[in-house]
């Protein structure tokens, strides 16, 4: 199944996904390099949400540019596959090599914004990302190493102390609070 595909079969779970969803579709339908970062307007992204095995505490990142704790993830850079993606960010970004992933299928999506900012001395326009999330379970305990290129720390947090870390208001209100909601209906 392509990405089109997975997308178009996916069952948002709110009308932010739903709202989103119905855009990626549209924004797919009208540009052919979405998947590379070389599209200034909008690229796909994908995001790992990373859970320990009790399903309790969340994985996460201090962004260099976002100067904030967040998820994980990265650009397409023109792979369709994007839980290869996610998982390889996951790796890059926090040194957890025996990730595996709860399901295979799309766990959340969400048009994020993208202020401008600069990268590497260079200027990044505001833009969008497209991205879909997967949803992944590791071992605490597995050693972490600080990516020093995107990242200050790494660290696991309980899912209440990661809504209050996050200095990204609409993140912790429209995404971060979705995916806990998310995890923690999976346990029943």
């Amino acid at each position: 199944m392509n990405l089109l595909q997975e997308i178009t079969n996916y069952q948002p779970c709110n009308q932010q996904e739903a709202c989103d969803q119905a855009r990626m579709i549209d924004y797919m339908a009208h540009h052919t390099d979405y998947l590379s970062r070389e599209n200034h307007t909008a690229h796909f992204t994908a995001s790992i949400w990373t859970v320990n095995p009790a399903r309790t505490k969340t994985l996460m990142v201090y962004h260099k540019i976002y100067d904030s704790w967040s998820w994980i993830g990265g650009h397409a850079d023109g792979a369709e596959d994007l839980r290869a993606v996610a998982l390889r960010e996951l790796q890059e970004e926090t040194g957890v090599r025996h990730a595996i992933l709860v399901r295979p299928d799309i766990f959340s999506l969400e048009i994020l914004t993208v202020d401008g900012h600069l990268k590497k001395g260079n200027y990044i326009s505001s833009h969008l990302h497209l991205n879909i999330t997967f949803l992944a379970e590791a071992d605490e305990n597995e050693t972490l190493v600080v990516n020093e290129n995107e990242n200050q720390a790494v660290q696991w947090w309980s899912f209440e102390e990661a809504l209050q870390v996050s200095t990204e208001p609409w993140f912790v209100t429209w995404i971060y609070q979705k995916l806990i909601e998310k995890t923690k209906a999976l346990e029943t």
